[in-house]
C-alpha cells in the first residue's frame, strides 16, 4: 500500500503527534506561516475565508516555518499566542516545520513533488530579487505563506504564490472547484 498525505506524521501547535487523516474528505488549504513577514497579515484573509468555506468542507491548515530570514523565530506556545491573540485564528495550527532545505518536512517534500510549480511566483520571484532576495528555484517553496490546495481525495491540485491572497479570484475558483466535488 503506497502512502497518502493522510500517513503524513505531523504535530500539532500544542505537540501532540498526529497524521492528516482526521482531515480525509475536506478539501485542505496548507500554508507555511510565519510571525514576522510582511505578508503576515494574510492570516486576516485566511480566518475569514476558513469562517465562510468551513462548513462546505474547506479546512486551513497552517504551517510555521523559519525558513525565510528568520520570520518566524517564535517557539510553538509563542506562534499560537500571537496567531490568536492577534488574529483571532480558529484555523488549525501545527508545530513549526521546515519548508525546504535538507531538513524539509516530508508534508512539504510530497507537496513541491507534487505540484512543483506555483501560481502567480513571476512577480513575487522578482519581487524578491528587488530586495536582493534570490529566489529558491523551482519545485521549492518561494516565500512564507505559499498556498497548496489539496482535493478531497488528497490530491494536491493547486499551488499558489505567496502574495496570492485568500481573497485572490485565482484561488477562491480552485478552493470552490474542490469543494463542488463531493468525498470519494
Amino acid at each position: 500500500m503506497s502512502q497518502t498525505i493522510y500517513d503524513i506524521q505531523v504535530k500539532s501547535i500544542d505537540g501532540a503527534a498526529l497524521t492528516l487523516e482526521p482531515f480525509k474528505g475536506k478539501v485542505l488549504l496548507v500554508v507555511n506561516v510565519a510571525s514576522k513577514c510582511g505578508l503576515t497579515p494574510q492570516y486576516e484573509g485566511l480566518e475569514k475565508l476558513y469562517e465562510d468555506k468551513r462548513t462546505e468542507g474547506l479546512e486551513v491548515l497552517a504551517f510555521p516555518a523559519n525558513n525565510f530570514k528568520g520570520q518566524e523565530p517564535g517557539s510553538d506556545a509563542e506562534i499560537k499566542e500571537f496567531c490568536s491573540l492577534t488574529y483571532d485564528v480558529k484555523f488549525p495550527l501545527f508545530s513549526k516545520v521546515s519548508v525546504v532545505g535538507a531538513d524539509q518536512h516530508p508534508l512539504y517534500r510530497t507537496l513541491t513533488s507534487t505540484r512543483p510549480n506555483a501560481t502567480g511566483d513571476g512577480p513575487f520571484r522578482e519581487r524578491l530579487k528587488g530586495y536582493g532576495i534570490e529566489p529558491n528555484p523551482a519545485p521549492d517553496v518561494l516565500w512564507n505563506f505559499e498556498k497548496f490546495v489539496i482535493s478531497r481525495d488528497g490530491r494536491v491540485v493547486g499551488r499558489f504564490a505567496p502574495d496570492v491572497t485568500a481573497d485572490d479570484p485565482r484561488l477562491l475558483e480552485a478552493i470552490q472547484a474542490e469543494l463542488s466535488n463531493e468525498a470519494q
